[in-house]
């Protein structure tokens, strides 16, 4: 799909079927799904990197915002919102942030006709604007932990292809904010954090992840710490699906956020951020869809299950009444189910619309079904056929809907653990990658150069370094030397090409 196609490229009445191979021509087949799974489209000529959002696209980032956004609120977060415009003093009253996004900052300089007296950024990040007011919020120890997020879009003029949801200049996000008394109360925020964005891909789009820390050299403009889950998509290449940062006083510092403690002293506050992008909808689509067209978990799937009579003319009323009866009972069981009794289109037209789209489940009724009392059941990741009684149908159904899930899960599971490969040598961590993709571990002495030295020459990158803990929980031996240059190891990084 061309970046510069015409608002009407997207035609609902266009051919059903996706032409590309996922295998081979995977950009091309990914922007294919996209468009005829009516997620997004491209942005008019002239607008290079925005995305339009479609509803069908939309509707799954509210179902995963939903599951996040209880989870925030369960761990004492309130949701708020502020200006998509910064002042440059605020941005630059923190020098790592306004160095670490300079070059993709859009600005603005008039407002209407009049040049406005000082620039306004639009948002990279907002810690610029919302930890100048946690510091007029916070005055006792009494009043931390406070803990904000907003759900937004932010800007990045970043001079990259556009490919819908993985890269955009504009995007949605969530950013939460908060401020702790000391570093421990910090660092345990960071973490929940994690551990939620862990939970949203392996319990919510069944793709299971690695986590661990960016290295030093590429953590966020200004922290201390950022903390991050990698998701490894089908063709090798690894997706940052969400990063919370640990600040230290950095941002405290920068905007006076100072509290009196029990004994009266005045203290300065420990900072983090945490944010999770619609990247992850680029992840989902990616990791679970096929040559048929959009995959999705039930989850998050808008549709769980699409019910279709079959019938000849004189079995219509029969058949119709019988699929009704279906359809209502799994509404009243919370099943988001859609009943497909349109005229106009014949079942293997609707098999495949539905397929496309991603249902998970089919149901398929006709004479047969109606008069053994029972459903025919099929699965959309494999096409597995199976009959389930039409007593006790909404039970069956979140059975076969818990099986779809485990499925992808567990299809997503076996492409991870097959893609991680050791290597012990610069050239071992070259020809890994440039023939199989993945992940290659390997030991490090945690410079930057020796990043660079395979970045230059296959545009991978140290995506992930594990936590100290967990490279001792699993033995690793940082008496190793490090792969590229021979000093001595101190941590494991994974390399990968990256999205």
């Amino acid at each position: 799909m061309s970046e510069h196609e015409s608002p009407d490229s997207g035609d609902d009445d266009q051919e059903l079927g996706i032409t590309k191979s996922k295998e081979y021509e995977t950009g091309e087949w990914y922007a294919e799904v996209v468009q005829k799974a009516q997620l997004a489209s491209y942005a008019p000529e002239g607008m290079s990197g925005f995305i339009i959002t479609r509803p069908r696209g939309y509707e799954l980032w509210e179902r995963l915002q939903g599951f996040l956004d209880a989870k925030f609120k369960d761990t004492g977060v309130q949701n708020a919102y502020f200006p998509m415009f910064i002042p440059e003093s605020y941005l630059e009253a923190e020098k790592d942030i306004v160095e670490g996004f300079d070059p993709e900052v859009a600005w603005v300089t008039h407002g209407g006709h009049d040049e406005l007296e000082e620039r306004l950024a639009v948002r990279p990040t907002s810690e610029s604007i919302i930890t100048p007011y946690i510091s007029q919020w916070v005055r006792s120890h009494r009043d931390l932990p406070l803990r904000v997020n907003q759900w937004c879009s932010v800007v990045r003029w970043e001079a990259t292809e556009t490919k819908p949801f993985f890269r955009t200049k504009e995007f949605l996000w969530q950013e939460g904010h908060t401020a702790h008394a000391d570093r421990d109360g910090a660092w345990d925020e960071t973490m929940t954090r994690l551990d939620q964005y862990e939970s949203v891909y392996e319990d919510f789009l069944a793709i299971p992840v690695l986590r661990g820390q960016k290295p030093d050299h590429d953590k966020f403009p200004g922290a201390d710490t950022t903390t991050t889950v990698e998701a490894l998509m089908p063709d090798g290449k690894s997706v940052q699906g969400g990063t919370s940062h640990y600040l230290g006083t950095s941002f405290a510092e920068a905007f006076d956020i100072t509290f009196s403690d029990e004994d009266e002293a005045e203290r300065t506050a420990h900072t983090t951020s945490w944010g999770l992008s619609w990247r992850a909808l680029g992840a989902l689509i990616m990791t679970h869809s096929d040559d048929q067209g959009l995959v999705l978990p039930p989850t998050v799937a808008p549709t769980q299950v699409a019910i279709v009579p079959i019938w000849q003319e004189d079995t219509r009323g029969e058949v119709l009444e019988y699929a009704e009866g279906v359809a209502e009972e799994l509404e009243d069981a919370g099943i988001r189910v859609e009943l497909d009794d349109r005229d106009t289109r014949n079942p293997g037209f609707k098999f495949n619309e539905h397929e496309l789209n991603g249902v998970p489940v089919r149901f398929e009724i006709g004479p047969y079904e109606v008069e053994d009392d029972e459903v025919t059941v099929v699965h959309r990741p494999d096409g597995e056929e199976s009959t389930v009684d039409r007593d006790g149908v909404a039970e069956a159904t979140r059975e076969h809907l818990d099986e779809v899930y485990a499925k992808l899960y567990a299809a997503a599971e076996e492409n991870l653990a097959g893609e991680v490969r050791e290597a012990d040598s610069r050239n071992e961590i070259l020809g890994t990658i440039g023939q199989h993709g993945g992940y290659v571990k390997a030991p490090w002495c945690g410079d930057e150069t020796c990043e660079e030295a395979i970045k230059e020459q296959i545009a991978a990158e140290i995506v992930m370094v594990p936590f100290e803990e967990d490279d001792e929980r699993r033995g690793t031996d940082h008496d190793d030397t490090c792969a590229v240059c021979d000093d001595d190891a101190t941590r494991t990084a994974y390399f990968a090409k990256s999205y």
